[in-house]
């Protein structure tokens, strides 16, 4: 199931289990939120209504982009000036929407160079 939801000004396509980058949303790391502002929701072509529908999603870290250099000049006139801006934004990590849950995804078994399974450490 997929939901295209608006924060930040922005429209994100997401589905269970996705990592996106929004702009700065309270909350600390490890934190559940929830997105309303859902606008589309469906699986494969066929659309659901929205109404009441919830993406859930948890806050994985708080971090700022790369810096960008503002530099402004005026030629001939000795007019130069530098600014920066670093943006923050918060990654998200989307658990579920509405009843829909992320699957946890199940851990591969070890193989060896010859290509057998390898058994399982003992602790």
């Amino acid at each position: 199931m997929f939901a295209v939801v608006r924060t930040g000004g922005k429209q994100y396509r997401v589905a269970a289990g996705d990592k996106i980058v929004v702009e700065k949303l309270d909350g600390e790391a490890g934190s559940s939120i929830s997105l309303s502002d859902v606008l589309l929701a469906g699986e494969g072509s066929e659309l659901q209504s929205v109404e009441g529908l919830l993406v859930s999603a948890e806050i994985i870290a708080q971090a700022k982009a790369d810096k960008i250099v503002v530099f402004k000049k005026r030629r001939r006139q000795n007019y130069r000036r530098k600014n920066g801006h670093r943006q923050q934004h918060t990654i998200l990590r989307i658990t579920a929407i509405g009843d829909h849950k992320a699957e946890k995804k199940a851990d591969k078994p070890t193989t060896d160079a010859t290509g057998a399974e390898a058994p399982a450490a003992q602790a």
